[in-house]
Order: structure tokens, then C-alpha cells, then sequence
């Protein structure tokens, strides 16, 4: 892959579907519900689902749904003839009035800013995801989760197993653990995600750690390990996992083929980077081998994906202003 030079590269470069995902959309026919797809990766998913539909001649359609707050995020969707609908999914009306779909991806809950909030981590991550799953009991369902529901592990461990404890510090941690129960215990199909760290050039672990480093500002290493995967191949795992909905729900780790350290990270954005605390013994690290086994290794590797990252940033290419707080260790946001 080229770096993208602009947006509307980047939005095509990230929603370039693999054959697994081809695969899946052509496994699961009928209309596709994106739930919560106002959020970093609803574009990403919802575009890719329509090229695979478009790829196959399907007449079916994906829909993305959200509360849609910004108009100019619906605008988006909607120019790239993606319809959208308004829903709350917490108001149980609203719900029921959605238009029924045999597909759902649920992309939605909350995590920054609910450290002192638990009524509404409880009420996004656990309630709302219960209302989910009863509302479309018949459908196959793809959640998205995270790594954070395991326990944190050793950097010589190989990353978390989908069989290893999940016994996460912090209320969101346990959260999404919750949300997890609550597809689980629905009985309904599913395939739970769980996936760290997504990095669209625009956002993600190398972009905060890069915005340090080439700022003079000291890199936190406390958290001194990490994986991550480039946005596209970690939208078309999602995508792929569809036809593996299951009850009970099929579990999939989603990350890159490496642990790399923080530091090694920051001294391939900056020359001399400085950094902040000392690395402890563990992290939140996964082993994705199940996913590369079953569809395919990530297309962009980590080393790849850091020079795209560097190009972007050196072009002045937008960046969100949305850090994702890796260095955090007791699961609270």
C-alpha cells in the first residue's frame, strides 16, 4: 500500500476488502445493520461491507445507525450512499423500530470520560447490549469488544489465548466483560471481537505515541508493551467473522502478528525521544494466531504500518485529537 495523501484515500485504502470478508458477506446474505456506527471504525466497516455487496452484485443493503450527535459524521455515511438511520439503542422504543436484518455488527458503548460514571458504563456496555440481543435474536451477530476484558500478561507469554482468563482491573474493563455476558447469555448467534490496538493514520497508539516523541514530550512507558493492526485488516476480520456466529459466541482476537515495546515504538517516530515511569512486568497483549490462521495474516505489518503513520504525520496529514490512553493499567477511562 502507498501512504494515502488525503482523507478520501485513506477511507479507500481502509475499506479495501480481503477475500475472507468477500467470503463472509457472500456465507450471510441479506441486509446489514451497522449498530453504533458513528464511531472510529462505522465508516471503515460500513464502506467495506458495501463493496463487498457491490463486488458480488448483491441487491442488499448496509444501514448505519447512531444517535448521529455531528451531522457532518452522517453526511459522510450518506454521500458515499450509505443510508443511516437516528436510533438512541438505549430507548427500547427506538429499537423495536429499527427494520429487522438476519446481519448485525454492534460497534457501540462508551469508555473515556466514565471513570466516575459507572451508572453509564452499566447502562451502554451491559443494559443496552442486552436489549440488542433480544431485539435481533435471529440474526448473526458480530460485537465488537476488546483485549482489556483478559488479565494483563507477561510480554514473553505470547499474548492473551481466546481460552485465557478474563479477570480485568476497572470498572470499563469489566464492563465490556458484562457486555460480552450479555450476548452470551441471550443465546443468541454471535461472534465477540476482541480487539487492541486499531490504528487508522488519523488515530490510534502510533499516532499518540508519535505526537509525543516528535513533540519533545516524554513517552509514559509504565505500560511498556503493546500490539497493534491497521484499521482495514482489522475491519475485515470483523467482516470475516460474520458466517462464525455461534451460540455460544465465537470467540476472536484481533491484533498484529508483534509485541513491540513502547520504546523501540517512539524511537522510530524521534531521533532522541524521552520517556516517563518505568515498564512493568505485564500488559494488555493478545495472540492472534486463530485469526491470521482462519483468515489470513494482516496485509500491512507493524513495521509497514509505522511508516505509513511517520509519511502521514510528516505530510501534516489531519489527526483527530482522540488519544486512546495506553498507557493506562487499572481499566478505568
Amino acid at each position: 500500500m502507498l501512504t494515502p495523501t488525503s482523507i478520501e484515500e485513506l477511507h479507500q485504502a481502509a475499506s479495501d476488502p480481503t477475500s475472507a470478508a468477500r467470503a463472509a458477506i457472500q456465507t450471510c446474505p441479506g441486509d446489514i445493520l451497522v449498530l453504533g456506527a458513528g464511531g472510529k471504525m462505522g465508516l471503515h466497516l460500513c464502506l467495506m461491507v458495501k463493496r463487498c455487496l457491490d463486488e458480488l452484485g448483491s441487491r442488499h443493503t448496509v444501514t448505519a445507525v447512531s444517535r448521529w450527535g455531528d451531522a457532518d459524521t452522517r453526511a459522510d455515511f450518506e454521500s458515499r450512499g450509505i443510508p443511516t438511520i437516528a436510533c438512541d439503542l438505549t430507548s427500547a422504543h427506538e429499537l423495536a423500530e429499527l427494520p429487522d436484518a438476519p446481519n448485525i455488527f454492534f460497534l457501540a458503548g462508551v469508555k473515556f470520560g466514565t471513570a466516575d460514571n459507572p451508572e453509564l458504563l452499566h447502562t451502554m456496555n451491559v443494559v443496552m447490549p442486552q436489549q440488542v440481543a433480544a431485539r435481533f435474536a435471529d440474526a448473526n451477530i458480530v460485537a465488537l469488544s476488546t483485549g482489556c476484558v483478559y488479565s494483563l500478561v507477561p510480554p514473553d507469554s505470547g499474548g492473551a489465548t481466546e481460552d485465557a482468563d478474563t479477570e480485568p482491573p476497572g470498572d470499563y474493563a469489566r464492563s465490556c466483560l458484562g457486555r460480552e455476558r450479555a450476548f452470551t447469555d441471550s443465546g443468541a448467534r454471535c461472534s465477540l471481537i476482541r480487539l487492541n490496538y486499531s490504528v487508522d493514520l488519523r488515530y490510534g497508539i502510533l499516532v499518540d505515541i508519535a505526537t509525543r516523541a516528535r513533540a519533545g514530550q516524554p513517552v509514559d512507558v509504565r505500560t511498556g508493551f503493546a500490539n497493534f493492526i491497521w484499521q482495514g485488516d482489522a475491519t475485515a476480520y470483523i467482516i470475516a467473522a460474520l458466517p462464525r456466529a455461534s451460540s455460544p459466541p465465537f470467540v476472536l482476537n484481533v491484533t498484529g502478528a508483534k509485541t513491540l515495546t513502547i520504546r523501540d515504538i517512539a524511537t522510530h517516530f524521534a531521533t532522541a525521544p524521552t520517556f516517563s515511569g518505568e515498564e512493568a512486568p505485564t500488559a494488555w497483549l493478545n495472540d492472534s494466531s486463530l485469526a491470521h490462521r482462519l483468515f489470513g495474516a494482516p496485509r500491512i505489518d507493524e513495521d509497514e504500518l509505522m511508516r505509513h503513520v511517520a509519511t502521514w504525520l510528516d505530510n501534516d496529514g489531519q489527526t483527530l485529537g482522540k488519544p486512546t490512553h495506553f498507557e493506562s493499567r487499572d481499566g478505568n477511562y
